[in-house]
């Protein structure tokens, strides 16, 4: 009864030739393809604003076109939530695509999740629906299933509540599922891609990391594996690191089920084989989650160089210049950043240089556009020695902000579009509960007093971080009991604000997740408005987590 969901798609620009690698690659029932994220739902709310059949991920249908009939002959279905915006159009573009191919699929699709017109002044506003409706077009008998904005976790949700006839009411086993497709969401990410420890492997292993799957048990148990022979590998940090991403406290509240995150146990399984067991679910909240997007003004940049010598004061120069000329019509936002990729005595002009980044943002493009532009280029001959900059600015750009939000769940109408034109009501859970915080566990025994070292954190923790609206997750965790019995104590909410300077005056919560040896931070507010706002040097904070490995403080010598 073992189920076998395979993932080909962590994003919208994703590996091309991952479906046709998972098809022929090894035995697999359900493929995924997850195609969306904040910044993607502005994109192609701004493709839908110049075409209104528009508003789904294009490069799925060419995937598809190369695949489908592959998939048919091996009685493979596919769950994907490349709809998008308008997942009744990506649903007729592959019936088209099917018919012209001579391929007989029946094709279903999810919608109602769609609350744009609720929300004057959005370019977009979706509910996240969960997998029920994907479960009611695959009972029905559908080979492809297209969803607009979904959970990521749905996309194996559904195929799995389908497979063994699950109730809304099986919460353990619904929650074992959202831990298998939370780890198959990302794609690569579960099989060594971004992982913190890389230099510990074969770089040749690492060239072209094949894509997860997970053998799903009716029990909502799982093993997160991947193809025989292909690249990359699976094991219980790659595991662990895909489980902290994007993540927040012990219970991971989706419309489905609560996961219990600290009830997660991970054990190698066999080479990459990881085991997920003892996953425990409680009912799902009575609201479900929205994301809004909404056209946030407009932003212009310029980056000024500065060469060699009196860094510092070449940037007081041009910041007082620029304030100057300005100062008649300022932008409602302007910002200055200062990196010091600089070098005493160094060997190239690169670097040798620093670069100061000037970013305006107002409601108004004229705000940002000629005055500014007009503003840096007029100090060509009359500012600090060396004066350029990497690029002219342009007359502004658009810029998008997204918001989350909450509605009750009897304001949004799930349906699921059979493949004969049905339309079926999905009903809401009969039982729901407000998800509480869980009180932090017991920590480990600490470690007896002895020697340090200063070194970086990076030698003995991994990291893995990521973004939600304005908020940035970093997940850390060890891989020894001694080592967990060190961070559990040492990596306190003030400890990562004195190692992460820009957190310091930021709400920080820690969760502690013992099964894992991890301690997962959310920082809040650090990402300003949004990825698509980019308010800092890292928007996404992708890369939060390896500045926190790579900052030194104490450490034990007998974990060294």
């Amino acid at each position: 009864m073992t189920l076998r969901v395979g993932n080909f798609s962590g994003f919208y620009g994703d590996r091309f030739d991952a479906p046709r690698e998972m098809l022929t690659g090894g035995e697999v029932d359900v493929l995924t393809g997850d195609y969306l994220a904040e910044l993607t739902m502005l994109i192609l709310a701004r493709d839908r604003l110049k075409d209104p059949t528009a508003g789904y991920a294009r490069t799925f249908l060419r995937q598809l076109e190369e695949t489908l009939g592959l998939a048919h002959e091996r009685g493979v279905r596919i769950v994907t939530n490349a709809g998008g915006l308008n997942p009744a159009g990506l649903a007729g573009a592959v019936r088209a695509l099917a018919g012209r191919l001579g391929i007989p699929v029946r094709v279903a699709h999810v919608e109602g999740d769609d609350l744009t017109a609720r929300h004057p002044g959005s370019l977009a506003a979706h509910a996240y629906l969960g997998g029920f409706g994907i479960a009611e077009c695959l009972r029905a008998g559908a080979d492809v299933v297209v969803t607009g904005r979904v959970t990521d976790a749905a996309l194996v949700t559904g195929p799995a509540a389908a497979h063994f006839g699950w109730a809304p009411t099986d919460h353990d086993r619904l929650a074992g599922a959202v831990v298998a497709g939370h780890v198959l969401e990302c794609g690569t990410q579960a099989t060594g891609g971004n992982y913190a420890f890389f230099g510990e492997r074969d770089p040749r292993h690492l060239r072209r990391p094949g894509f997860p799957l997970a053998e799903i048990h009716a029990d909502g148990g799982s093993v997160v594996t991947k193809h025989p022979g292909t690249g990359g590998f699976v094991d219980v940090g790659t595991v662990t690191a895909q489980l902290l991403y994007e993540t927040a406290g012990a219970r991971y509240a989706g419309p489905d089920v609560t996961a219990r995150l600290d009830t997660v146990r991970l054990t190698q399984d066999g080479p990459d084989r990881v085991r997920i067991e003892g996953v425990r679910g409680e009912a799902p909240p009575p609201t479900l989650k929205v994301g809004r997007n909404r056209l946030g003004g407009f932003r212009n940049e310029v980056v000024f160089v500065l060469t060699g010598l009196d860094i510092e004061a070449k940037a007081d120069l041009v910041r007082e210049q620029m304030g100057d000329a300005l100062a008649a019509s300022p932008p409602a936002d302007v910002r200055w950043e200062l990196a010091r990729t600089d070098r005493a005595d160094a060997g190239t002009e690169e670097t040798a240089s620093a670069l100061l980044r000037l970013v305006v943002r107002d409601p108004r493009q004229e705000a940002v556009g000629r005055v500014l532009s007009g503003a840096a280029v007029e100090l060509a001959l009359a500012s600090y020695p060396g004066f350029h900059v990497l690029a002219p600015p342009g007359k502004g750009s658009p810029y998008g902000v997204f918001e989350d939000g909450y509605v009750p769940r009897g304001d949004v109408r799930h349906v699921a579009v059979l493949h004969d034109g049905r339309r079926v009501t999905v009903r809401e859970p009969a039982d729901t509960a407000v998800p509480d915080g869980v009180p932090e566990p017991a920590l480990p025994e600490p470690l007896p007093p002895g020697p340090t070292r200063r070194a970086p954190l990076g030698l003995l923790a991994g990291a893995r971080s990521g973004d939600k609206g304005g908020n940035a997750n970093v997940g850390v965790w060890v891989r020894s009991d001694d080592a967990w019995r060190w961070l559990a104590h040492e990596l306190t909410v003030e400890r990562l604000r004195e190692m992460l300077p820009e957190a310091a005056g930021l709400p920080v919560t820690r969760h502690v997740l013992p099964h894992l040896r991890a301690l997962n931070f959310l920082v809040e507010g650090i990402l300003g408005e949004g990825v698509a706002a980019q308010a800092r040097f890292d928007p996404q904070a992708k890369a939060l987590g390896e500045w926190l490995r790579s900052r030194h403080l104490d450490i034990p010598e007998a974990l060294l």
